[in-house]
């Protein structure tokens, strides 16, 4: 009987000892997914949530022994927001990264808390050169503005733009557009005739449209946030600009693939630089618009979508490589260097800034079986982030 009595209880502890395995094994690996899925910016929020979907539906939601979870946080494009959720997410939910993070001022806002708790925050969209300075735990997968602008200001001013005119939205990422418009424009032999900046609320380019318009420029360069380009396509037209000769340039943030269609033939023509388009040629780019349309019949893949798409591969490499640790020091770590191929050609993580480095395409609106499409017709490779570049 004591021997009975024995074994049973080995086999329980056995039992307990397996579970606890188990359970060790099958620990989850939550990432809070913070997005503005209503305002103005909601369309930003969609795409990347789409993203994130169809990423864990091609690749399961197991990796490297850890279940992971997305917990998914509407900020509404308010900063103080982001960051009380970003405080919850880490203390309340026990989050092991913070990602999303729409705009830039929602980015700087987490960066503190991302700091403090040692979580790596993925930025899949916000595009501030500084963002990644705020926080060593802050990693970039879209893009920085710096990086669009500045290619934009060079290839123009080679290619027969000789007098420019820049309207910008009025906060951080235009600001870095402006300037590094302006440093490529200026460096190839390119003359700025004015600048504006728009304010960010309830937009009205009217006026800085008629400013652009009366200082006769062979082109006017154009930044606005991802969302804002159908309001500013609408008053370009109105003022009869499609029609006057001047040339209208952009970083991709205003021929945005999401919202292209609706600009009409007006926007044929248009040239503007930016790391993807949902007519990137590569295989990889063809199968991902087929899955993220299929998924989401509503909705074109746009360069927000392949920040988040990027964002959830760079987590799930990462936790390869630390084998399911979660540890912040080691996550990071672990992420610099890191280089694959994306929907929009190869990508890697600058292992001294934690930016992306990746091609920025020089692209043209053309109509093709009936729709708009930036079409890429140049390619700039491994661009790094100039405005750190430059410090």
């Amino acid at each position: 009987m004591q021997r009975r009595s024995v074994l049973r209880t080995l086999l329980a502890a056995g039992l307990l000892m397996s579970g606890a395995a188990l359970a060790t094994a099958q620990e989850t690996v939550k990432i809070g997914l913070i997005l503005p899925m209503t305002g103005p910016f909601a369309s930003t929020g969609k795409q990347i949530e789409a993203a994130v979907k169809l990423y864990m539906a091609e690749n399961g939601d197991t990796v490297a022994g850890k279940k992971i979870e997305i917990i998914l946080k509407d900020d509404t494009n308010v900063a103080d927001i982001t960051k009380r959720l970003a405080q919850e997410l880490v203390v309340n939910d026990g989050v092991k990264f913070l990602a999303g993070f729409g705009l830039t001022p929602l980015a700087l806002a987490a960066a503190p808390v991302s700091a403090q708790a040692k979580v790596p925050q993925i930025v899949m969209a916000a595009g501030t050169s500084i963002i990644t300075e705020r926080s060593p735990y802050i990693v970039r997968t879209s893009f920085t503005v710096p990086q669009k602008a500045s290619v934009m200001g060079s290839w123009a001013a080679k290619n027969g733009i000789g007098k420019a005119f820049s309207i910008v939205a009025d906060f951080a990422p235009g600001h870095d557009a402006e300037k590094w418009f302006k440093d490529g424009f200026s460096k190839a032999g390119g003359q700025i005739l004015g600048e504006a900046r728009v304010p960010m609320a309830n937009p009205d380019f009217a006026p800085f449209l008629q400013r652009a318009a009366d200082a006769k420029p062979d082109a006017i360069f154009v930044f606005v946030p991802s969302g804002q380009g159908a309001t500013f396509a609408k008053q370009y037209v109105e003022r009869g600009l499609d029609k006057s000769g001047i040339k209208l340039i952009a970083t991709g943030d205003l021929p945005d693939d999401d919202i292209l269609n609706g600009f009409g033939d007006a926007a044929l023509g248009l040239i503007s630089a930016d790391p993807y388009s949902t007519a990137h040629p590569s295989a990889k780019n063809q199968a991902y618009v087929a899955a993220f349309k299929k998924a989401n019949p509503s909705l074109r893949p746009n360069f927000m979508s392949v920040g988040g798409y990027d964002g959830m591969h760079l987590i799930y490499e990462t936790l390869k490589k630390t084998n399911g640790a979660t540890d912040g020091d080691a996550l990071i770590a672990a992420m610099k260097g890191m280089a694959f191929e994306s929907p929009r050609g190869p990508i890697s993580i600058d292992p001294a800034t934690r930016d992306i480095i990746q091609n920025v395409y020089l692209r043209k609106v053309e109509k093709k079986d009936g729709e708009l499409y930036n079409i890429e017709f140049a390619t700039m490779e491994a661009v790094k982030d100039p405005d750190k570049a430059s410090r």
